[in-house]
């Protein structure tokens, strides 16, 4: 019974888009081929009886659209909308197709005015109701209501989509943060620079204030200013201190050397 009303709005359909210009006993007898199965089909047998026999009221689409209906649609499709309506919900639908399966489902269930507004917001989720609540200026009729959660539910699944986006780009004072994919250590940039995530190298900072680099987690002393004068490039050394084998100083800035010359006083 229910695939009555859906059997009935396609077959008109399709008369109103292709067989405008055909007569109605063409228009009948097309409809009536896709009258098929089960009892319907002793049923179809009948009515062609009667048609041939000129005993049958039937002339029109319309009319046999209306037998239809009388002979095999719902008695008590009324009944079963509004049960639906009371128990319709959002679930995890977004808003558009709720409103359409409520549209539907309100349709002929005899609903409106407030009672089918109260309805309506009751199978809405609790988040879009609680913002439609802060809104200064509620809608007053159900179009409006329903254009505003559709509206409303679209800007948040916008907002959301938005939020993914830039929270890609981590930012920190006075400069910025590049991921570049990879892993390995990190550094800290000073400020007023930038911190670059380099593939297998960690993170590498630039700017004032001093930088550190870190490349495969290892830290290495801090950058050098390519425009400084390397006094000791070219001595034959390879900066390495020749007692105690560190690397990044000469002999005579050792730090351990220099410790064993402090004379403690009391």
């Amino acid at each position: 019974m229910e695939e009555v009303s859906i059997f009935v709005n396609v077959a008109c359909l399709y008369i109103r888009m292709k067989m405008t210009k055909e007569i109605a006993a063409t228009q009948v007898a097309w409809v009536l081929s896709y009258v098929q199965g089960g009892i319907v089909e002793t049923w179809k047998d009948n009515l062609l009886d009667e048609l041939a026999k000129g005993e049958s009221e039937v002339e029109l689409a319309e009319q046999l659209f209306t037998k239809i209906r009388n002979d095999f649609g719902e008695t008590l499709e009324e009944e079963r909308k509004i049960e639906q309506l009371r128990t319709i919900k959002q679930g995890e639908r977004i808003c558009d197709e709720y409103v359409q399966e409520f549209k539907k489902v309100a349709r002929g269930s005899g609903y409106e005015g407030r009672p089918l507004i109260k309805e309506f917001k009751r199978g809405l989720n609790r988040s879009i109701r609680r913002k439609l609540a802060e809104a200064e200026e509620l809608p007053t009729t159900i179009g409006e209501w329903q254009e505003r959660v559709v509206r409303l539910d679209r800007n948040q699944r916008q907002s959301r989509i938005e939020e993914k986006i830039l929270g890609r780009n981590v930012t920190c004072p006075g400069g910025n943060v590049q991921s570049r994919g990879g892993y390995g250590g990190g550094s800290y940039g000073g400020r007023g620079g930038q911190i670059t995530w380099r593939m297998g190298g960690g993170y590498r900072g630039g700017g004032g204030g001093g930088n550190i680099f870190n490349r495969g987690g290892t830290q290495m002393g801090p950058r050098r200013d390519p425009n400084t004068m390397d006094i000791d490039r070219g001595r034959g050394g390879d900066r390495t201190c020749y007692m105690y084998r560190k690397w990044g100083y000469m002999a005579k800035n050792c730090w351990e050397r220099n410790k064993e010359r402090v004379v403690e006083t009391p």
